[in-house]
């Protein structure tokens, strides 16, 4: 926010928020449709629609209660809480739908103040030559008086006028339930309604405004002395007396009118009050008291829309945020405001207005309980409210509010999400800043991602090797010289695998190495963000490869579950790279790795068309942990139309048993190899290896080649004789895999 939107002679305390909400749940609905509710849906329905609109209401307000004492709350109200826990983008969509609603509050409520003039209108159509008289006759007298009134007067007599209203509303209430009905039904049935009655959804759409004070309560955030403390008690406060006296009224108009008075008279409760004349009089007091409760919070939204530059022209952001001098009193945004109000008080049609703010309402308490929830799951250090709500109540009130949403009226729904999102898109495109948004997800998912990796860790007790999968991890110094050892990582964590990719830095950790570090990850990811890969990234700072390879075997897997695969890389044209590699194999293996080791060529991966699987005579345990790592990377889309093909060096004696061995094995493990693609080569030990493999897999794309304890016993000589092959891939597994 720019610039500070608060009073700075901010005097308010608790209870003027408890009474500016109070005054709009007890208002305009309760006395020209709550009884036209009871009648359209009987006692149980209205009290269903009572509970429904407090499953919205009660987790706001709790939910507001804690945002609110986890910061220093400015003007702005709801606005302010949603803009600082949810990003200025979404916060400022929300915040603009969270103004028309307010700012059409008004005219609702002037609407509904001229409701109040029906028996004087009645009077005068039955006594005097005047058939017929249009309530805008009033009501627009009335919002120019109240628009000269906070214009020249502010907040401070919208609240000198509340203490009045409240106390004649409270009589006419008390009166009401005093009084004895001569319109009762013959017999009380808490079932009964009329017979054409309107859509339950429709009814509660109509009523729900009268549920929606305590957004009143939030407006007057920046002219209290401490909203963390009013706010909570003041909303939370408001919203269960509401409740209570729903409840109470729900009972009284069941037991005092017929279900057809009810919905035809909407004055029935001036035949059931001690005193008739009240209810008119309360009526318009509640209405008066709500107008101004609204005509004082709507301008302050949008001051503090306008006071954090969302709108798109500088000098339109200063003059809506810009206040009167002493008391920063919001005059422009309440011009814009009255403009509004004036648009709808024309229309006149309570119905219709009471629709449109339902609907706006509604989308704001939804977003303040998904952030309540989603703070809850984040699990910030710095979200530390001093008032503690629940998850699953913010989860109830967020479920509701949405399902509501669309019950109530979904071409309505459906538009207000369409405009909300242009809204948001617009102001995306013009303000960079989302870091409150992804702030809030990437702590969801970070507790997420740690919550399933301690169940995994935890999980994690049968033998690993009856349902082998990958956790890979390789260490590289040539990152930004060969890229095949990353795309074989990828291809392993793509969808069957998880994969670590660390780019190694020789050298002791300064802070020429540190930074030199950043930048390397900083290029890293830019180059996993190219080709969409889904493995994680790191680098490392050591003075040697083997002290390296040390730390690197005991760093925990991101998965949940420790690395069991080490991959390494050489290039064929500098095989000295690898002598590291076999020094540290018997500590590799003595961890319980399985190695594998990429030989690149210049001829790269080719066309990846055809994997080549070589198995020989001593390749017992490697021969499973080579099929199944050629199936996982045939699994990647890279090599949607390649295909294995297993080659195994087996003397004549045994060649018709070991065909017999490997095709049953491929069957029963359901590997996509034709048996057409498995053959069996004729081997003698005298014979050159190297040759025989080369007649069959010189323009193989990958070649996968076992190795083990003996292999490295041999040196370099028997990783580098392959000179015309494309990338070959040896594989030495620890224990053999089991494929079932």
């Amino acid at each position: 926010m720019s610039h500070s939107i608060r009073n700075p002679n901010a005097k308010f305390g608790t209870l003027p928020v408890f009474l500016t909400a109070l005054s709009t749940i007890l208002g305009a609905v309760l006395f020209l449709r709550f009884g036209w509710a009871v009648g359209q849906v009987g006692f149980w329905g209205v009290i269903g629609i009572v509970l429904l609109g407090h499953l919205v209401t009660i987790p706001t307000a709790m939910a507001v209660a804690e945002i609110a004492t986890n910061q220093k709350v400015q003007g702005g109200g709801a606005y302010f809480i949603v803009s600082r826990s949810f990003g200025l983008n979404i916060g400022a969509a929300i915040g603009i739908a969270l103004y028309f609603a307010q700012a059409i509050s008004v005219a609702f409520y002037i609407i509904a103040f001229g409701e109040a003039f029906e028996p004087v209108v009645r009077w005068l159509s039955e006594n005097t030559f005047l058939n017929y008289f249009d309530r805008r006759f009033i009501t627009l007298p009335v919002m120019a008086a109240l628009t000269v009134l906070m214009l020249t007067r502010g907040a401070n007599v919208g609240m000198k006028a509340l203490y009045w209203v409240v106390a004649i509303l409270l009589t006419s209430l008390a009166l009401f339930f005093a009084g004895k009905s001569e319109i009762a039904p013959e017999s009380i049935s808490f079932t009964t309604r009329i017979l054409e009655n309107e859509n339950f959804f429709y009814v509660f759409a109509i009523v729900f405004p009268a549920f929606t004070g305590l957004a009143a309560g939030l407006g007057l955030s920046g002219d209290l002395k401490h909203p963390e403390k009013s706010i909570p008690k003041g909303t939370i406060w408001a919203t269960i007396v509401g409740l209570v006296v729903y409840i109470f009224l729900a009972y009284k108009f069941t037991i005092s009118a017929t279900p057809d008075e009810l919905v035809n008279d909407q004055f029935v409760m001036s035949k059931i009050a001690v005193w008739g004349p009240i209810i008119p009089i309360g009526l318009a007091a509640a209405s008066i008291s709500s107008a101004l409760g609204s005509i004082i919070i709507a301008p302050r939204t949008l001051q503090a829309i306008g006071a954090d530059d969302i709108f798109p022209n500088e000098k339109l952001n200063l003059w809506f945020s810009k206040g009167r001098l002493h008391d920063n009193e919001p005059i422009n945004a309440s011009i814009i405001t009255v403009i509004i109000a004036f648009a709808f008080v024309a229309i006149g049609d309570v119905n219709f207005v009471a629709e449109i703010i339902s609907m706006f309402f509604m989308i704001t308490y939804g977003a303040i309980c998904l952030i309540s929830l989603l703070e809850h799951f984040a699990a910030d250090p710095a979200y530390r409210p001093t008032f503690h709500s629940k998850w699953i109540i913010s989860l109830i009130g967020t479920i509701s509010s949405f399902w509501l949403m669309l019950k109530m009226n979904l071409p309505y729904a459906v538009l207000a999400l369409f405009l909300m999102g242009i809204i948001y898109y617009f102001i995306t495109n013009k303000k960079k800043e989302k870091t409150g948004l992804n702030k809030l997800f990437r702590g969801v998912i970070f507790q997420l991602s740690r919550e399933l990796q301690i169940f995994a860790q935890r999980a994690d007790r049968e033998d690993r090797e009856i349902s082998w999968r990958p956790f890979a991890i390789c260490i590289s110094e040539d990152t930004f010289k060969r890229r095949s050892a990353f795309d074989i990582m990828r291809w392993l964590s793509h969808r069957y695998g998880f994969g670590t990719y660390i780019h190694f830095i020789k050298g002791r950790l300064n802070k020429i190495t540190s930074d030199e570090s950043k930048h390397s990850l900083d290029r890293l990811l830019k180059l996993a963000k190219g080709n969409k890969s889904r493995v994680y990234l790191d680098t490392i700072i050591s003075p040697s490869y083997t002290s390296a390879i040390a730390q690197v075997v005991q760093l925990q897997g991101f998965s949940g579950r420790g690395n069991n695969l080490i991959l390494f890389e050489f290039s064929r044209s500098k095989p000295d790279a690898l002598e590291d590699v076999l020094q540290n194999y018997n500590m590799l293996g003595s961890s319980g790795f399985d190695i594998c080791i990429l030989n690149t060529s210049q001829k790269g991966f080719g066309y990846h068309n055809e994997i080549h699987i070589w198995i020989k005579p001593d390749d017992y345990r490697n021969a499973n942990l080579m099929i199944l790592l050629a199936f996982i990377l045939i699994g990647h889309p890279d090599w949607k139309r390649g295909s294995i093909k297993i080659f195994s060096l087996t003397p004549l004696s045994e060649r018709e048993k070991r065909y017999e061995k490997i095709t049953s094995l491929i069957k029963e493990g359901r590997i996509p190899i034709s048996s057409t693609n498995v053959e069996m080569i004729p081997f003698d030990p005298t014979q050159d290896r190297n040759e025989v493999i080369g007649l069959k897999s010189l323009d193989a794309d990958l070649t996968l080649i076992g190795f083990n304890a003996n292999t490295i016993q041999k040196g370099i000589d028997e990783f580098v004789g392959y000179k015309d092959f494309g990338n070959i891939l040896f594989v030495s597994a620890n224990k053999a895999k089991v494929i079932k």
